[in-house]
């Protein structure tokens, strides 16, 4: 295959993905008039119209998703391979990159951090933080992280995480203001801090259980998040009450910076996983990453 031509249809292929010739240079380190110009040089070589260019987005034509069937898998596996090429070296090296949220970051992944960044030195991790279900391939990340009750059957998991629950917390000097409420149908009457899904916009119902029984409750206040960590650092300012996942909380508990409440309604969550798919060779940057995080009991 000419230079030309590979190299071509690498910058088809990643426009497509990406569905963005912006998105795509930034991740190939090109400009977006460079990336334009081999993907049209490759449609007037074949004489087909393989993208379809809007104001807003691009889109593969017919012509092109028969050249991502056919040719998209074989590049893939050139990538691959050339990943694995790291195993000759004295030091491994690649790029691992993860889709996570920040709460996954701060208590799991960054105390192993240091001591894995030292220890292999060439390795690069870029951890993205995605409170939606990323497509992982599509959008060519090594791995995603989910609870476990929230895994594709069709995804390989390794548990990263124990299990763990989301509690109510408050400031010692809101309890000060305020009664802790006694049942989760106080929170109705008091000021929380609501969490709102990026995914889909709606506001997160405070979920309780108590023997057989569940509760689901909206809660009202003055602040709303889409991330766990900032609605800790509000709880800790006396904004209002947090419903966050409890060893996030557990440092601000431990010095009386929080005070927990309900504790009898909240119940335990399976742990967080980390998943990638089964057709894809796993390089050896990411075994790597993968035994560096991997729960350990």
């Amino acid at each position: 295959m000419a230079s030309d031509n590979f190299s071509e249809i690498a910058a088809f292929l990643a426009v497509a993905r990406d569905r963005s010739f912006s998105k795509a240079a930034a991740k190939l380190g090109v400009t977006p008039s460079a990336l334009s110009h081999s993907v049209k040089g490759l449609e007037e070589r074949l004489g087909l119209r393989l993208l379809s260019r809007t104001t807003r987005n691009v889109a593969a034509t017919e012509a092109g998703e028969r050249l991502i069937r056919s040719v998209g898998p074989h590049f893939e596996q050139i990538d691959a391979e050339l990943a694995a090429m790291g195993t000759l070296r004295d030091q491994p090296a690649g790029t691992v990159r993860v889709t996570c949220n920040d709460y996954v970051i701060e208590t799991i992944f960054r105390p192993k951090m240091r001591d894995f960044l030292l220890k292999y030195p060439d390795i690069r991790v870029e951890l993205i933080i995605d409170y939606g279900f990323t497509d992982i391939i599509e959008e060519r990340f090594d791995a995603g992280v989910r609870l476990g009750e929230a895994l594709s059957k069709d995804m390989i998991a390794a548990r990263i995480g124990p299990d763990w629950r989301f509690i109510v917390v408050g400031s010692p000097d809101y309890f000060a203001r305020r009664a802790a409420p006694d049942s989760p149908q106080d929170l109705t009457n008091h000021s929380c801090i609501n969490y709102r899904f990026a995914s889909t916009g709606a506001v997160y119902a405070w979920e309780f259980e108590n023997a057989d029984r569940k509760l689901n409750v909206r809660v009202e206040g003055q602040l709303t998040f889409n991330s766990a960590v900032p609605v800790i650092a509000a709880a800790v300012d006396g904004s209002g009450l947090g419903y966050v996942p409890d060893n996030l909380a557990a440092p601000f508990l431990a010095d009386g910076r929080l005070v927990q409440a309900l504790d009898e309604w909240c119940p335990m969550l399976q742990g967080y996983h980390l998943y990638y798919p089964h057709r894809r060779q796993a390089s050896p940057a990411f075994a790597l990453f993968l035994d560096a995080v991997r729960y350990r009991t």
